[in-house]
Formats: structure tokens, C-alpha cells, sequence
């Protein structure tokens, strides 16, 4: 396989009149987690659905593994896996029983299957669980089966189509904690979300997808930098101090109630060196010192004008 795992170029498609992808190009390096960022109705399932051979686009061009996606659909399909926001279990099933129908279907061998099976529900811890029916399973019970049987074929590149979504704070992380080492294995895995932690936490790259175009693509802390509004927070135990420092650094904005002074910087080591010394220089101590940078969700609203569905919901 090549450094790039996916490379789109110019994808688009509509439905009618709705245009749902215009024209994006993308490019997933091999072995990394590549989110593609966006509210409801943004295209991102859509651009999942076309690059996992479920939908044909009107133009453009897409390659996964090395393979088109329009003509070689078949070859794509061997080497992904594809996980929905939608558990694909079958509740009358027990959980080792999905696995093996899985394996079967895939023609692994009865010594292969049994092994393959007992490692997958020991590694997403189901072992416990696994002669019990699916439908007893909890909701991030059913998303690690899920996961679990998309693995079963060892795929080079996993498509993730928002699966943490509906799922608990701690259910979410234990399936941040799956695809990290699924990245520290080798796998390329091509992430939906809108949920902005998740992106932040697992994303080696990030591109911001609304209603169909690409408005920015970079790493975190790229996207980050593209937004201003980075200041150090400093906060006091007394007034006179916070009078004091406030005469210091006249740009700063001060919190009488909260004893706080906040003043603005780039965010850079060397920024934060230059304010503390200033303050040293008068001989005046802080009691707590810390930077603030815009987050994802800063970001979102300057790109796209309105806030994450995230926040919406909030």
C-alpha cells in the first residue's frame, strides 16, 4: 500500500437539486486517525458511503488502498472495515456467535475462526459476556461487538461513521482507547464525528466538512492557530496584587470578583516568559498561571459561522 491510504480528489455528489459533496479533496496518510468534522447534514456519511463502495459519486475521483473506488470495487471492500453509528449486531445471536458468523462468512477456517474469536473478545473485553445474547448488551457493549467483528478480517483501513454517538462519557473513551491501539497496529482509520473532544483527542489530521465543502484541513493544533484569541490567565489571592499586575500589563482584563487578570499572547513559551518576567521585575507573584487557547469549537464557529451540533445540543 502507498503512504496514502484514501486520496480524493474533486468528489462530489448530489441527490436532485441537493448538492451533498462539492468537489472535496482529501489525502489519508497510512497508519494514521484522519477525522473528517462536521454537523448533521454536513456529507460526511455520504463521503463514507462513496469511499466504502455503498455509493457511486457524480465526479471526482477516489482511491482507498490504492484502489478505485468505481471500478475496483470489489478489491477496496478486502481490505476495509466499516463501523455506523448504528450497532450491526444480530440481537438473537450470542456475542461469540456473531463473531463466528462473521468468520464464516468470511471463510476463515475452523481453527483460524476459533482463535480469531477468542482473541477479539478478549481484547474488547467480551469474553465475559460472550454466551450471553446480544440483545442484553449495553450500548457500548453492542459498539465493541461491532467494532469486533469489522476486525475480524484484519482490514487495513477502518471506516468509524460516528460510532461513539449516544454512547456514555466512559463508553466513548473506552473506544477511543480501541482505536489508538488499533493505530499503534498499523491500521488507517477514517473517523466521522461531531463530537469535537473526539476529534482533538484522536485525530492525527482534521478537515472541516460543511454542508458539502472542505472549509479547512490540518492538524489540531493547526486548525487552533487559525483562530485568535489565546490569553494567559492569572489569578491572585489578593487585591493589591491583582492592582499591581493590572498596572503591569495595561492590555490586560481584570475579574475584581474572581481576582483574575486575563492578558492577551500568542499562546507561544516565549510570550509567556516575556509576560512573567514583567511580573517579576515588580516583584509580583501569581498565584495560578494558565494558558488559554481556542478550541476546536472556536474553530468550527470561525469556519463555518455557527456552532458544532455539539454545542447546539448543549
Amino acid at each position: 500500500m502507498s503512504t496514502s491510504a484514501i486520496a480524493v480528489s474533486g468528489l462530489r455528489k448530489a441527490y436532485g437539486d441537493k448538492i451533498v459533496l462539492d468537489g472535496i479533496d482529501l489525502d489519508v496518510p497510512a497508519g494514521t486517525v484522519f477525522s473528517l468534522l462536521g454537523p448533521n447534514g454536513a456529507g460526511k456519511t455520504t463521503t463514507v458511503n462513496v469511499l466504502t463502495t455503498l455509493t457511486k459519486a457524480d465526479g471526482g475521483t477516489a482511491r482507498v488502498a490504492g484502489h478505485d473506488v468505481a471500478t475496483e470495487g470489489k478489491e477496496v471492500r478486502s481490505v476495509i472495515g466499516v463501523t455506523g453509528q448504528f450497532a450491526a449486531v444480530d440481537d438473537l445471536l450470542t456475542g461469540e456467535e456473531n463473531l463466528r458468523l462473521m468468520a464464516d462468512l468470511h471463510h476463515l477456517r475452523a481453527g483460524e475462526s476459533k482463535r480469531v474469536v477468542a482473541s477479539l473478545l478478549e481484547r474488547f473485553d467480551l469474553a465475559e459476556s460472550a454466551q450471553k445474547l446480544a440483545s442484553t448488551y449495553s450500548g457500548g457493549m453492542r459498539r465493541k461487538l461491532d467494532l469486533a467483528m469489522t476486525l475480524v478480517t484484519r482490514p487495513q483501513i477502518i471506516f468509524l461513521d460516528e460510532p461513539t454517538t449516544g454512547l456514555d462519557p466512559r463508553s466513548r473513551r473506552t473506544m477511543w482507547h480501541i482505536v489508538r491501539e488499533l493505530v499503534a497496529d498499523g491500521v488507517t482509520v477514517f473517523l466521522t464525528t461531531q463530537y469535537l473532544e473526539e476529534a482533538d483527542q484522536l485525530a492525527d489530521r482534521i478537515a472541516v466538512l460543511d454542508v458539502g465543502r472542505l472549509v479547512a484541513e490540518g492538524t489540531p493544533d493547526e486548525l487552533k492557530r487559525l483562530v485568535p484569541g489565546s490569553y494567559v490567565r492569572l489569578r491572585f489571592s489578593q487585591v493589591a496584587a491583582l492592582d499591581a499586575a493590572a498596572r503591569v500589563l495595561p492590555g490586560a482584563t481584570r475579574d475584581d470578583q474572581e481576582l483574575t487578570l486575563q492578558a492577551p499572547s500568542d499562546g507561544s513559551s516565549r510570550s509567556l516568559r516575556t509576560l512573567l518576567n514583567r511580573l517579576d521585575e515588580h516583584m509580583i507573584d501569581a498565584d495560578e498561571v494558565s494558558v488559554q487557547t481556542p478550541d476546536l469549537d472556536d474553530v468550527f464557529l470561525a469556519l463555518t459561522g455557527h456552532a458544532s451540533t455539539e454545542a447546539i445540543a448543549q
